[in-house]
């Protein structure tokens, strides 16, 4: 006997009974896949509610017992506590019913109402305590943590997509094998009526169609369900990996420990409630990404797809880039098949592979000897174009190619409107749609840097900021009036795992040579020769000492560490005096993949390294987390620079406490350029450090870099009493054949 399916296909029973076997394994499969990952998510679970439990314990050993009376609206009383010596809610939370009701004063009710004040406060520090992932620290606890997340980061980006897809076979496949019961024997089929019997039939054909198509979904099932099934990995191991993928933990763990659903203040950049409204109505496809997005990053996204033309000014180290892809996949799988990515020559490698490693979209350089080829086949099958700033303007396709979304990394390099690449980035920006522009530093010196960026995307808006920016109306309003283009999240407020951050200024003399090469630098009024004075003569060099002496210090302890310095022959100083024992040094001369070629080389050495950098080079998008130890060889002119080259290594992934040290001179340039730092500082963080944002003046705002280098040799040839109280025809600020 058989059953018909649709379209006359009819199913023997032996047919029917090796179709539904089949199902029953994959059904199995899937089963077996959720169980599995059920129990190691609740492994999970546990260690962390353990970790939870003793970093509350700590925090309420903190808390004074005063703040009980905070709870109770100030109506309890704990002052024959007090007199009995306790002084912490942990204190009290430890005590039992009895030892308490023993104390003077102190009876059942008192009791009764201490305890449930203290479990409330309990509860709340419990809810909101921070996990930190201290590679440096590896408690009991914390160790059993990493060794139980190992086993779900280890698996990789095709969990989710297995766990989606055996939640849909799980929904799908029960419901059929039942209704196809009945066509697997030939004497139910004599007693089953019509009706299901034609439902039979349909339940078997779609499980055919299901079948013929799940071969790849088995094998994923099958290799998702053994990495699952891998027994926990050493502690050693554990670790040594947590090490080289940080941010995949806590991208994990954030998601295990329940972020709120709504994003905090700190997540939504300050944004006006009206837009928050917006962008948590917008949708986020992640069926194209391959990462599990941060909350923060997740709002990012739908602020970029909600918007359409925006900045994202997330500080550096927040993984801008991810929130940019989740974009793009959003955007692929609403159909849209062409995309563009614009960004300097030094990081068009590190936007390939993280385009690769993020999303399932293919990404084509539009550079080198192979530009034209990967035009050629990225028109053809869509993706995404990566392209440099500097060959944008080259760039000719087809009218029938609609590029999806334009991403314009480091967004301020074009934020002068009459340069070549300002004009080509302007050219894009009219003829797509949707643009996301990205930069850590929007900016740098004046307010009009800022709205030079805001015009590519609205014009009228950055008209309209001229009158929000002076300083009358002050920086308030200027915020407020960018917000609807303009998100900015800073690492404090959204990465509270973030190790710490310490600065130390290291104050030296200069020696008797450097003394005279600086003073002969102030009498020329050679702002870059001032400069790099401390270094003239390595052999007797006090910044070349102290240098050594912090490498040395890192080396005894295995710390990786960076040496930044504007100036080339600085840096070629420095790797002499470390008898070549250095990997680079990263320039503008060093090709893009050789200088990945090196940060590769630089983070897989073990233990102790030393990789020497151009600030230039080595301070746009490459990722030094790696590294725990940063030196700056001199202060550097835009406050931008600093933080950048900082971000390189306390970024998002980072777990050592990183170590920032600047080399200085007493009573030199360096202490003229840490004021003006200062005073720059100031102006970013009223103006663009937060979406919605302080006041500042308008001198401040006006500081131009050749004006910053004229005050600085002024001052200096005053005070040495050396040359003109003028700049002469020395190298101006940003400019040397030494840079």
């Amino acid at each position: 006997m058989s059953v018909a399916g649709p379209e006359g296909r009819e199913f023997t029973t032996k047919e029917a009974n090796a179709l539904c076997r089949n199902a029953e394994r994959l059904l199995s499969d899937a089963r077996t896949l959720l169980q599995e990952h059920a129990l190691v998510h609740q492994v999970v679970k546990q260690v962390l509610g353990a970790l939870r439990s003793e970093l509350a314990r700590a925090e309420l050993d903190a808390i004074p017992l005063t703040r009980l009376k905070d709870v109770t609206g100030g109506r309890l009383r704990v002052g024959a506590l007090e007199r009995a010596g306790y002084t912490t809610v942990l204190q009290v939370l430890d005590a039992s019913p009895y030892q308490l009701q023993l104390l003077p004063g102190v009876g059942a009710q008192t009791v009764k109402r201490v305890h449930a004040a203290a479990r409330q406060i309990a509860r709340a520090v419990e809810e909101t305590v921070g996990i930190r992932l201290d590679a440096e620290e590896r408690g009991r606890e914390t160790t059993d943590l990493v060794i139980a997340l190992h086993r779900l980061v280890n698996v990789g980006p095709d969990l989710p997509v297995a766990r989606e897809a055996a939640r849909d076979l799980a929904r799908r496949l029960g419901p059929l094998l039942t209704a196809a019961r009945p066509a697997r024997s030939r004497l139910r089929l004599v007693f089953t009526g019509r009706g299901r019997r034609r439902r039979a039939g349909e339940a078997l054909a779609e499980l055919a169609g299901l079948l013929d198509g799940a071969r790849e979904t088995r094998l994923l099932l099958a290799q998702v369900t053994s990495d699952l099934l891998r027994p926990p990995v050493s502690e050693f191991e554990a670790w040594t990996d947590f090490e080289f993928r940080a941010s995949d933990y806590y991208s994990l763990l954030a998601e295990l420990a329940g972020e709120p659903g709504e994003p905090g203040a700190a997540a939504r950049g300050l944004l006006p409630d009206d837009l928050v409204a917006k962008v948590g109505a917008q949708a986020l496809d992640e069926t194209h990404l391959r990462v599990s997005l941060r909350g923060y990053q997740d709002f990012g996204a739908r602020f970029a797809l909600a918007q359409r033309r925006v900045i994202l000014g997330d500080e550096m180290g927040l993984g801008k880039s991810i929130e940019a892809i989740a974009a793009l996949a959003h955007l692929k799988a609403e159909g849209n098949d062409h995309f563009m990515v614009v960004c300097p020559t030094s990081v068009l490698i590190n936007w390939v592979r993280e385009i690769h490693a993020r999303s399932t979209l293919d990404a084509y350089p539009l550079h080198g000897s192979t530009r034209l080829a990967a035009q050629e086949e990225w028109v053809r099958r869509g993706g995404v174009a990566v392209v440099t700033l500097d060959s944008l303007h080259r760039l000719k396709l087809p009218p029938r190619v609609q590029v999806g979304m334009l991403v314009v990394d480091e967004a301020h390099y074009v934020k002068n409107r009459q340069a070549r690449r300002s004009r080509a980035v302007a050219r894009w920006c009219k003829r797509v749609e949707r643009v996301l522009f990205m930069t850590g530093t929007p900016m740098e010196n004046r307010a009009e840097e800022f709205r030079a960026l805001v015009s590519y995307l609205d014009l009228n808006l950055s008209v309209n900021l001229r009158r929000h920016d002076d300083v009358i109306v002050g920086a308030e309003a200027f915020r407020k009036a960018v917000a609807p283009v303009y998100l900015r999240r800073n690492q404090e407020d959204v990465l509270t795992e973030l190790p710490d951050l310490v600065q130390a200024e290291d104050w030296v003399e200069f020696s008797g040579a450097d003394l005279a090469a600086y003073r002969e630098a102030v009498a020329a009024g050679n702002f870059m020769a001032m400069r790099r004075a401390a270094y003239a003569v390595p052999g007797t060099s006090a910044k070349l000492k102290r240098l050594l002496e912090l490498v040395d210090k890192a080396e005894a302890s295995g710390l990786k560490v960076v040496i930044f310095s504007y100036f080339r022959d600085v840096l070629a100083s420095v790797r002499t005096a470390l008898d070549g024992r250095a990997h680079g040094p990263l320039s503008g001369d060093v090709a893009p993949a050789r200088r990945q070629q090196i940060v590769d080389e630089f983070s897989r050495a073990a233990g102790h390294a030393v990789l020497l950098s151009q600030v230039q080079a080595g301070g746009v998008g490459l990722n030094l987390q790696a590294a725990s130890v940063v030196i700056m060889c001199e202060p550097q002119v835009k406050p931008s620079i600093e933080a950048q080259v900082v971000a390189r290594a306390h970024r998002m992934g980072q777990v050592r406490k990183v170590q920032v040290h600047r080399l200085l001179v007493a009573d030199t340039i360096d202490q003229r350029m840490l004021d003006i730092l200062r005073s720059k500082t100031k102006l970013f963080d009223a103006y663009a450090r937060r979406s919605d944002l302080a006041e500042s003046t308008a001198e401040a705002v006006d500081v131009s870099e050749r004006e910053l280098a004229r005050r600085i040799v002024e001052e200096e040839q005053r005070r040495l009493a050396l040359g003109a109280f003028a700049t002469a025809p020395g190298a101006p600020v940003g400019e040397s054949s030494s840079a």
